[in-house]
């Protein structure tokens, strides 16, 4: 057998190396075994256009439900509708404060190495600010991953993607009908501009766009309803932060506060994570202190790989994928 998977058998026996080839077969045992992977996704995985192979491991059935900033919701669409508009900026560790300011001068929202132009945001605006508004006025209210699959079914939408559909993971989402929850969906463009046009009117209230708390509680019936049909669900995290520690503190939430005892715990576990362990952050926590917290079980498989998940995540994608 020749192609990645065997690449990585062969040389990745060590370290972190050996950590991500554990963590791919582990993963892939428990959907062996019938369970499900719960995908947490941080960082600005988005724009690192994660999305050419964690879109296909949605489409084979690897990911079963994702949890995400809504910086990165949103920033696939926006690669989906603008990729060609995109500034590389490869030299960016040497930017002066005065080329950061030609940068905002000229529009250019930097993320690391990619600059997104304001323009692109505004296409997706354009398409939401009307589905916004007609919600609020009709009284209708939504999650915000379903105005996002709402834009995505506008007859004609696909003539303005470019790049292939099959690079968007949102859009693999939406196919495999996969739940997209953004806690905190407020800290993204598109949460500050719905903010900005109740404020001004241009939306009649608030209430059209689901809140967090709606969220979990939707996540904790998707997690019951799971564990009611005996199918085991894994974890699997890149990067920290809320779009992981929301979605993890269901178990406990299910366990503790509505005292549903025979609740499982996550039955598998995975983080990507570059943030270094001991000063206090979910994101650099070890495995185990999730024991103490009623999220894993002292027998869930763990991992921590310390890396940069842009390099690891298509390697495991792929690994599943037996390329």
């Amino acid at each position: 057998m020749s192609g990645i998977r065997a690449f990585m058998d062969k040389h990745y026996k060590h370290f972190n190396a050996r950590e991500t080839v554990d963590a791919a077969k582990a993963w892939e045992k428990l959907l062996a075994d019938g369970g499900k992977m719960f995908l947490s996704m941080a960082g600005a995985m988005s724009t690192a256009e994660l999305g050419i192979s964690l879109a296909q491991a949605i489409r084979a059935g690897k990911v079963h439900a994702i949890c995400c900033t809504a910086a990165n919701l949103e920033e696939d669409l926006f690669n989906l509708f603008n990729n060609n508009e995109y500034e590389l900026v490869p030299h960016y560790r040497d930017l002066s404060p005065e080329d950061e300011t030609a940068l905002y001068d000229r529009g250019l929202n930097r993320v690391t190495d990619t600059c997104i132009p304001e323009t692109i945001m505004q296409t997706v605006e354009h398409h939401l600010h009307k589905r916004w508004s007609e919600a609020a006025a009709n009284g209708e209210r939504s999650f915000p991953w379903e105005y996002f699959y709402g834009l995505l079914d506008i007859p004609g939408i696909e003539e303005q993607f470019q790049v292939p559909r099959e690079h968007s993971w949102v859009l693999a989402a939406k196919e495999m009908g996969l739940t997209i929850y953004t806690p905190g969906w407020e800290d993204s463009t598109m949460g500050n501009k719905f903010c900005a046009m109740v404020m001004e009117g241009k939306v009649k209230h608030h209430q059209a766009m689901k809140a967090g708390t709606e969220q979990m509680e939707h996540l904790a019936n998707w997690y019951q309803a799971q564990a009611d049909a005996g199918t085991r669900v894994g974890f699997f995290q890149i990067g920290g932060g809320i779009a992981g520690d929301f979605p993890i503190c269901v178990v406990p939430m299910l366990i503790q506060d509505l005292d549903r005892e025979k609740t499982p715990f996550w039955a598998y576990f995975c983080q990507i994570s570059d943030s270094t362990t001991s000063y206090g952050s979910y994101s650099g926590a070890v495995p185990n202190e999730k024991i103490t917290w009623g999220k894993l079980d002292k027998t869930t498989p763990k991992f921590m790989i310390n890396s940069d998940a842009s390099i690891v995540m298509p390697l495991i994608i792929a690994y599943l994928l037996g390329w």
